[in-house]
């Protein structure tokens, strides 16, 4: 362009469209000299929507600088008067009835108070100035207004005893504190309904807060580094019990959660490393609980077993089924090799049938006589040197180690294996009758692990089908190596389940069925197996005695005989024992008051846990140090 030519505009008083114009004409001189960027500059001033846009930029600068006013500064009062005039008229016409009646309707005074509110620009309520003397260092305060119902306000206090101030302890998650988003832990509270609340106790804070109705006001002093709490949800399994009513320790006892062991809880917040706030699943109530953190509840459970007196950790024994077990040794030898001479011919016709009796040509393994007799006779030496904090998970080094099990929900894929399905019950509630029906329902779908022996097979077993047969050195190797579900000694020879007959099944595609003691539930909660354990609860005993007239139970002296009464209260002691040491691994209970109607429950049960998602060890998916 040419600078020399450029006329002089004062561009705050002169018209953008006449400015506009002088500039295209500079640049049409331009197009003719051929200068870079001169035609683009050129054609983007000539564009319509350029044009356009100055324009209304030009109707906006007019509508600035001679702003409308409105033409009646006070229309709702005018209407008012007019109101006021048409009551007093003693004879109104149509025309007036209808002026009143439009002027009293609603939408028409909203509209004439937004006309007075826009015209005389009266947007914001006046604040008076602030005083000259306001102290420089002075607090922030913030007022708070909550309105109180049914539910409680979902926050705790604490009071320096240093200083007397009163602070807002914690805020429960789901609370209508927390809800409200106003409070926050680390908060002074200043007032609360207008009463100074300095060098109170706060028991009685609370009395005030009781006698509250409606609307409580707080002012408070907000905490200038409010905690963030960034850590994921968290849901766990709890291994223990616990009861805030009878923890002097918690800050708030009607803050507190209650639990029982194999509750699903979900951690809401993990900012106090003492005391964390759960919610209990399936939820109920908005409002989260107070629960001992996992370190806190670990001294907690290590101070109160120390404080016992010593007792030597023992597993739950099966059903005795011998009168007097202690005075054993003073039983004929004579009569117990009658029994055993006895027995052998008797077990020996039962393994024939057992050999002959297949379903659908599957051959079922793992329902031996020898096998469950070995359970009762747990080995005293050499391969039970393992001690039972090992084997045994209820045993008090589990327990003081484990207050909670974080878990995570679980669906199988269609690809993967199925879930070990593991029975649990005391002694002669129908465990192994249960197992056997529900095989024999669909053996091509369900199968039982082929146990390992060290003795000798017989003329009528074959390797792998009755029996995996190894020697005693093989077995106590793998024994050492705990590659076993469970094993037992019987008449001089071990018997055992080991995990890989396990996996074998499973990896067939069969739904692997098995039944263990709860020693072994360890042995079987692993992410290998993933097992579903499902608890067979005894029935009431008068429901026993209809359900076992014509059964008969295993003694110990190798023989089988009727139940007496003594033996189902003894059924029923052992469930409530087992119930109570192991119930938080259970995830299913059963309760075979029929055995028709348990087997169908038991069907179901088991199409579950292989297609429905299910709560499992988060160990079992990823590893975990969190506990």
């Amino acid at each position: 362009m040419r600078p020399a030519m450029e006329p002089e505009l004062d561009v705050g008083e002169s018209d953008l469209m006449q400015i506009l114009s002088h500039v295209v004409e500079e640049v049409r001189d331009s197009v003719g000299q051929d200068i870079d960027g001169a035609e683009l500059l050129y054609g983007l001033l000539n564009a319509p929507w350029l044009q356009s846009l100055l324009k209304v930029y030009e109707c906006l600068q007019q509508y600035l600088k001679s702003s409308t006013m409105p033409h009646l500064p006070y229309a709702s009062g005018l209407s008012l008067e007019i109101l006021s005039d048409l009551q007093a008229l003693p004879y109104p016409s149509q025309e007036a009835r209808e002026l009143y009646t439009l002027l009293t309707e609603p939408n028409m005074q909203a509209l004439l108070s937004a006309h007075d509110v826009v015209g005389l620009k009266d947007y914001e309520p006046i604040l008076p100035p602030l005083p000259e003397d306001l102290p420089v260092d002075e607090e922030a305060m913030r007022i708070v207004c909550l309105v109180k119902n049914k539910q409680p306000l979902g926050a705790t206090i604490r009071r320096d005893e240093t200083t007397g101030e009163i602070y807002v302890a914690r805020v429960i998650h789901g609370g209508l504190a927390d809800r409200s988003g106003l409070l926050h832990a680390g908060d002074k509270l200043v007032e609360v309904n207008g009463q100074p609340v300095f060098g109170l106790e706060p028991e009685q804070i609370i009395q005030i807060l009781a006698n509250s109705h409606g609307t409580v006001m707080f002012k408070v002093v907000p905490i200038t580094d409010r905690p963030v709490n960034n850590q994921t949800m968290l849901y766990v399994r709890t291994l223990t019990d616990y009861s805030p009513q009878q923890d002097p320790a918690i800050p708030c006892a009607d803050a507190g959660m209650a639990f029982r062991k194999g509750d699903l809880l979900e951690i809401v917040d993990q900012t106090d490393a003492l005391w964390w706030q759960a919610k209990k699943l399936p939820c109920s109530s908005a409002c989260a609980g107070l629960i001992p953190s996992a370190s806190l509840l670990k001294r907690k459970q290590r101070e109160f077993w120390w404080s016992q007196p010593y007792q030597p950790h023992t597993c739950i024994k099966t059903l005795s089924t011998v009168d007097e077990e202690d005075d054993i040794l003073a039983i004929d030898v004579t009569f117990i090799e009658a029994d055993e001479e006895a027995f052998e011919s008797e077990e020996l016709r039962e393994e024939e049938n057992e050999f002959s009796a297949t379903v659908e040509g599957i051959y079922l393994a793992g329902f031996r006589r020898s096998l469950r007799l070995c359970r009762r006779r747990r080995i005293q030496g050499g391969v039970s040197g393992l001690s039972c904090s090992l084997r045994c998970p209820s045993s008090c080094y589990s327990a003081l180690a484990n207050p909670y099990e974080e878990v995570v929900r679980y669906q199988r894929p269609p690809e993967d294996t199925h879930r070990l399905i593991a029975l649990l019950g005391p002694s002669g509630v129908g465990v192994n009758e249960l197992r056997r029906r529900l095989i024999e329902i669909n053996p091509k779908t369900y199968q039982g692990a082929t146990p390992h022996t060290t003795r000798h097979p017989k003329s009528h077993e074959e390797p792998g089908r009755e029996y995996h047969y190894i020697s005693k050195e093989q077995f106590e190797n793998m024994a050492y190596s705990q590659r076993f579900v469970e094993y037992g000694e019987h008449r001089g020879h071990f018997y055992g389940t080991s995990v890989e007959a396990v996996k074998d099944v499973l990896a067939s595609g069969k739904i692997c069925i098995i039944d263990i003691e709860p020693y072994a539930i360890d042995s079987v909660r692993t992410h290998e197996l993933r097992a579903y354990i499902i608890y067979i609860k005894p029935p009431p005993i008068e429901q026993l005695k209809r359900t076992r007239v014509n059964s008969q139970l295993i003694t110990s002296y190798f023989t089988t005989r009727p139940f007496r009464d003594e033996d189902f209260q003894e059924i029923e002691e052992a469930g409530r024992r087992m119930e109570q040491q192991y119930s938080q691994f259970f995830d299913h209970v059963i309760v075979n008051d029929g055995l028709q109607a348990s087997c169908v429950q038991l069907l179901t049960v088991v199409r579950r846990a292989q297609d429905e998602p299910q709560w499992v060890p988060a160990s079992w998916i990823r590893p975990s140090d969190r506990f």
